[in-house]
């Protein structure tokens, strides 16, 4: 396969977790970065928001509350910029209970079985905020704390905006001090990177993702998304959505998107694991060819907007999830109410649990070690 300006950029060893404002893309015109005040959180802390636009016009807007990528414009086939990420228009929204729209996680992406995890014989406990589980870092996860801004400006593969923070010993139960850096691209091919790095003093388990609802129609279900996933496997749950330990092959499942399949075609099968999930809500085992090296995992295509996004990452797996539980209760951008299933995520990820189970890749990360995470949406049309 030819390699993409960023497979060339990772690969050189630099990588390594529409219904508002449809518009006529803008000419072409220089990269550029801005800022804007977006409010303060209720502690008087002031949050920001950056906008990156590519000199094709892609827009990404992004604030330090929680690294959130609040909008994300990209052309359909006739050239119409439109935004393809649920959110909110203000700060507000975000601070009341919100499904990590647009956000990062961590210190643990995904579900640790009943808060609790051993490292060296220690026991560890952390906040649980999904029932028994500990979910996406727990319950003041990385996506609501105020990130701090170490540069934002056009570098060499676009205008880019790098947020740091530092998750202090004992956060949320988690241990060591563990400072974060989260790099956003957005590159001249019309690909938002996500790069991680974090450094620990003290031994810890790390999973960071990215959480973006998308709908590449730009409202209404996403039912008619087609989707491939490249992933033989799967990580099937129990009826907390904690992995078993099993791998299953998807082959002759409803989880199969080793070819094509609409998101809606087969979600409603009578399947015991698209129950438990109330749909698709799970963790597929990617075909990895090299270890940590950054792969296509999978893509979407939107048939009525032409609108089509690759997902690529340096991580050994990604949840897939269909918004099951949008339930109509979210009123969002330009008033529009958030129904069942009207947005998807890719999360690139280590597998859910993996702390407690010594078979799954280690998400440990010691003093002296760098880790590393790079995640790639990158949005076309046909």
């Amino acid at each position: 396969m030819k390699q993409t300006p960023y497979i060339a950029l990772a690969t050189a060893g630099l990588g390594l977790a529409c219904l508002v404002g449809c518009t006529t893309m803008p000419s072409k015109s220089s990269s550029s970065v801005s800022k804007a005040d977006f409010g303060k959180t209720p502690e008087g802390q002031a949050v920001e928001l950056y906008t990156l636009r590519n000199s094709k016009g892609m827009e990404a807007q992004i604030m330090t509350y929680g690294g959130i990528v609040t909008s994300l414009k990209t052309p359909d086939k006739n050239g119409q910029l439109g935004d393809v990420v649920l959110g909110y228009d203000n700060l507000d929204g975000y601070l009341k209970s919100t499904p990590y729209f647009g956000a990062l996680i961590g210190r643990y992406g995904n579900r640790i079985a009943h808060g609790k995890f051993s490292l060296d014989g220690v026991n560890y406990s952390l906040a649980t905020n999904n029932g028994v589980n500990a979910l996406h870092g727990g319950l003041k996860g990385f996506d609501k704390v105020v990130w701090s801004v170490e540069e934002a400006e056009v570098g060499e593969h676009g205008p880019k905006l790098e947020l740091t923070y530092l998750s202090k010993d004992g956060e949320e139960g988690y241990p060591g001090n563990l400072k974060v850096h989260a790099t956003y691209t957005l590159m001249e091919d019309n690909a938002l990177q996500i790069k991680f790095k974090a450094n620990t003093d003290k031994k810890t388990v790390v999973n960071l993702t990215h959480h973006s609802y998308f709908n590449l129609r730009g409202n209404g279900d996403i039912l008619g998304h087609v989707v491939t996933i490249h992933a033989d496997k799967f990580t099937p749950v129990d009826g907390g959505l904690i992995p078993t330990g099993e791998l299953r092959p998807v082959a002759g499942t409803p989880f199969d998107f080793t070819t094509p399949h609409a998101i809606g075609e087969r979600i409603n099968s009578p399947d015991e694991q698209l129950k438990l999930g109330g749909g698709y809500d799970h963790n597929w085992v990617v075909n990895k060819k090299v270890c940590c090296a950054l792969e296509l995992m999978a893509k979407v295509s939107e048939p009525t907007t032409g609108r089509t996004m690759e997902v690529w990452s340096t991580e050994p797996a990604t949840q897939f999830y269909a918004g099951n539980f949008l339930d109509g209760t979210i009123t969002g951008k330009g008033g529009w109410t958030y129904q069942f299933r009207n947005g998807f995520c890719f999360e690139p990820q280590h597998y859910p649990d993996s702390p407690n189970h010594a078979d799954f890749p280690s998400t440990e990360l010691k003093p002296g070690e760098t880790y590393h995470n790079t995640i790639i949406y990158k949005f076309g049309a046909e």
